[in-house]
């Protein structure tokens, strides 16, 4: 056994904890289907959210631990229930007005209010594949259209039929007595207005598999349960699906764990064995509330995609799966310099640590190297002080910091320079708020961009700084291009100022030059951005200019 198959035998990160869960299913011996099966469900009833991404990339990294401890080949499942009824209008779509008098129709037969797809739930589909494409995600999409129509499903179908009772009861349990008295696990397709009915069954017919029920104007109608003639309501149709297709691991948001016990039952009684399950916690909006696919409300694919990375969403998403996370722009500069992080640090750690650090389930193993010589949020801060428009300016400042470095040699730090002008202009610029130093600020800074004119004025500000505090050290060396040293200028003036605590200089720094209330260590702003471009942005700031 490899020492990373035994290290991965033990890893507490999730994934490996779930990996290892799934293969005590088959200690005695692989399926009988031969492969693992992996599913992630979405419901196509509004376009794909950054939610949805989540689950599926969780899942990628379940998958990925246990391919690492185990011999038996996976395969993972996108399954869109796409026979669902439209059942409200997005607000979210083009002239959703119009869908109104679809509401009830399956998904897959509403008119696609974007115009490039035959159905609204096509379009989503698309949308969905599209977005786990840009990610590398291996993956099969399954279509509920495809599977109820097309005859995969008959054979669970048939089975819910013999089994009835049995399921109704298990339902029964979990309804009020209001809902029980006209519940059903079927859901006939109407024949003539294509609507998903919810209507009691009058009769539910072994022989024949098929139903019979009354619809809305009291016509009767029997229809076979076979050939996409019929559904499965939902909570049913999590564990048919799970049966009927040997499904092995299925994650899903906690407002499903409370039906989780529901989804096993019904697995077992129709003849299937259910799979492991993880509940991850719902993502939030900045405002706390639940992002929603129908609102549209938080941060969607595109637009993270708009302002950084996929591995920074997919470092996002690894992180605590069981804690609610608050999906908004702000977190966006976090994941991308911590990923990097992560990246950097991954390459000196032993195996026990590769395997513990979230790149190592980013990227299964094949873990690049980092070549952002600049952090994000320094980047976002220089995109501020220099007005840049484009990441051609940037790279002016990052050659000051790394001369050797290029969009060539360093593409990540290429795509990161574009990634920090977007989101400046997008994000930043609109809510930068600068404000007039106060008195005390106001020298201190003048006090600063008179150190930096000259090594002899900085090493002459910081040997005051150390008579007023009593350090006997000596002098560094006055090295301009160095960011600590810079940094000791920084603090020097601030202690000579006498502000206490020293926190208080910085965030002046921040909010004068740079419109915000936290910042970069500015030593390192300052080798970035330039010691004479930095005197100049002090002396706009100390002039009202910036604002």
């Amino acid at each position: 056994m490899s020492e990373l198959r035994e290290e991965a035998l033990k890893s507490k990160a999730w994934p490996f904890e779930e990996a290892r869960r799934i293969a005590k299913r088959y200690a005695k011996g692989a399926p009988e289907k031969g492969y693992v099966l992996f599913e992630t469900g979405y419901g196509p009833s509004g376009l794909p959210h950054i939610g949805t991404f989540g689950e599926v990339a969780r899942t990628s990294m379940v998958k990925r631990a246990f391919e690492e401890i185990s011999d038996i080949p996976t395969k993972m499942i996108c399954f869109s229930d796409d026979l669902d009824g439209l059942r409200k209008v997005p607000s979210n779509v083009p002239n959703p007005e119009a869908l109104e008098e679809h509401l009830q129709r399956p998904l897959t037969s509403v008119p696609d209010p974007f115009g490039t797809h035959a159905s609204f739930g096509d379009h989503n589909n698309a949308m969905l594949r599209r977005f786990l494409d840009t990610f590398g995600f291996e993956y099969e999409f399954y279509s509920a259209k495809e599977f109820y129509q097309s005859g995969q499903f008959d054979e669970i179908l048939k089975r819910a039929v013999d089994n009835y009772d049995a399921v109704m009861a298990i339902m029964l349990k979990s309804l009020r007595e209001e809902r029980a008295a006209t519940y059903s696990i079927f859901l006939p397709i109407h024949p003539e207005t294509g609507r998903v009915l919810y209507v009691p069954m009058k009769k539910v017919c072994a022989e024949t598999y098929t139903v019979t029920f009354d619809d809305e104007d009291g016509k009767e109608w029997t229809l076979p349960v076979t050939g996409g003639n019929v559904k499965l309501q939902w909570k049913p149709d999590f564990g048919a699906r799970w049966a009927a297709l040997g499904v092995d691991f299925e994650m899903y948001g906690k407002e499903h764990a409370t039906n989780e016990k529901i989804y096993d039952s019904i697995c077992r009684a129709l003849g299937g064995r259910q799979p492991e399950h993880f509940s991850y916690e719902l993502f939030l909006d900045e405002n706390g509330q639940k992002i929603s696919k129908s609102s549209g409300n938080g941060v969607s694919i595109d637009e993270w995609l708009t302002y950084a990375s996929t591995e920074s969403l997919s470092y996002f998403m690894y992180q605590k799966p069981k804690t609610a996370k608050r999906m908004h722009f702000d977190v966006i500069p976090k994941a991308v310099d911590e990923y990097h992080q992560q990246l950097r640090a991954y390459h000196t750690q032993d195996a026990k640590q590769q395997l513990n650090n979230p790149v190592w389930h980013i990227h299964g193993g094949d873990v690049p190297q980092s070549d952002m010589v600049v952090p994000f949020s320094m980047l976002l801060n220089l995109a501020s002080a220099s007005s840049a428009e484009d990441k051609l300016n940037m790279w002016g400042f990052i050659n000051k910091y790394a001369p050797d470095a290029t969009p060539e040699t360093h593409p990540g730090m290429d795509q990161a320079a574009g990634f920090a002008v977007a989101y400046f202009n997008d994000k930043v610029k609109p809510t930068k708020t600068f404000r007039a130093p106060t008195d005390q600020e106001r020298t201190a800074l003048q006090d600063l961009a008179d150190a930096l004119r000259t090594p002899e004025a900085a090493l002459a500000a910081i040997a005051k700084k150390n008579e007023i505090v009593g350090n006997d050290d000596a002098l560094p060396e006055a090295d301009f291009a160095s960011e600590d040293f810079l940094q000791s200028v920084v603090f020097a003036i601030g202690k000579i100022h006498g502000f206490e605590p020293l926190r208080a200089w910085f965030t002046a720094i921040y909010e004068v030059l740079l419109g915000a209330s936290q910042g970069p260590r500015f030593g390192g702003f300052i080798a970035l951005y330039g010691v004479e471009e930095t005197i100049a942005l002090i002396e706009r700031g100390l002039a009202g200019e910036l604002g």
